[in-house]
């Protein structure tokens, strides 16, 4: 689910959900099951930035040239190749990189346009992911706590995980969005983050804009995902209660939020 906020008007924000095997891609809708017996999954939001409707632009470059890659990467799994994910997934990011540049350098509209990027591929048992930028992946597994996998690619986040402020002063330091990496933008060479995790039944995944991430905290953020948030919510989908509750306590952004269950 993706919503503009309370504030802007264009929404710069941008998300991805498709299904792949070795016949066809098909763009998976809002909310549904699906099985995985035959399919390799993806799904992905991206923030834009930039003058005008660059941002918009942006993300929507990002999230395009993933659906335009995934045909050729399903053959990795097809034949026994899953160890080549990481090298897909960065060579993912440097075309989607230097298409952003070469918009830049073309169109004076779209000189120093950026996005961020979290992507999870999912795989039989281990989901590989790719990150550059703010948004974020989180891991909710079935008998633990939500853990946050990917790192904030800001000077403020070097300050969390160092230990120098906490993540409460994280969400109102006013340095929080200077990005030290994202796609396109001013910078050179991104260096993406890049793992895997290993899952089991039950486990749940949650990619996020910095919308949400403004207005929830990783508790924040558990709760809605759970369901354990006001009674007015409990009739909707994980990812729409996300954005209510972020809503309700800021709104300044553009929020996206991307919720999986593996059943």
């Amino acid at each position: 689910m993706t919503h503009p906020g309370r504030v802007r008007k264009n929404n710069e924000d941008a998300f991805l959900a498709l299904s792949v095997d070795a016949h066809e891609m098909q763009r998976l809708g809002k909310f549904g099951e699906a099985s995985t017996a035959g399919s390799d999954f993806v799904f992905a939001v991206s923030d834009g930035m930039g003058g005008a409707n660059a941002g918009e632009f942006a993300s929507r470059i990002a999230v395009d040239k993933i659906a335009n890659m995934l045909p050729r990467s399903f053959w990795l799994g097809a034949m026994g190749m899953r160890r080549g994910a990481g090298d897909w997934l960065a060579n993912l990011v440097s075309e989607i990189h230097t298409e952003m540049q070469q918009m830049s350098n073309f169109y004076p509209e779209c000189e120093g346009m950026g996005a961020t990027l979290s992507l999870c591929w999912f795989t039989p048992g281990r989901m590989h992911f790719v990150h550059v930028g703010d948004s974020r992946i989180y891991y909710l597994p079935a008998g633990g706590e939500l853990k946050q996998i990917t790192q904030d690619h800001t000077h403020v986040g070097w300050l969390v995980r160092t230990g120098q402020i906490s993540e409460s002063e994280a969400r109102y330091h006013p340095g929080k969005s200077g990005l030290q990496q994202v796609l396109g933008g001013n910078v050179h060479d991104p260096d993406p983050q890049l793992g895997v995790v290993e899952y089991e039944r039950g486990d749940r995944f949650v990619l996020t804009t910095d919308g949400i991430t403004d207005g929830l905290s990783a508790n924040g953020i558990e709760s809605a995902v759970r369901g354990a948030v006001a009674t007015k919510y409990h009739d909707k989908q994980p990812a729409q209660r996300l954005i209510d509750e972020a809503m309700f306590n800021s709104g300044r952004d553009n929020l996206t939020a991307v919720v999986v269950e593996i059943e």
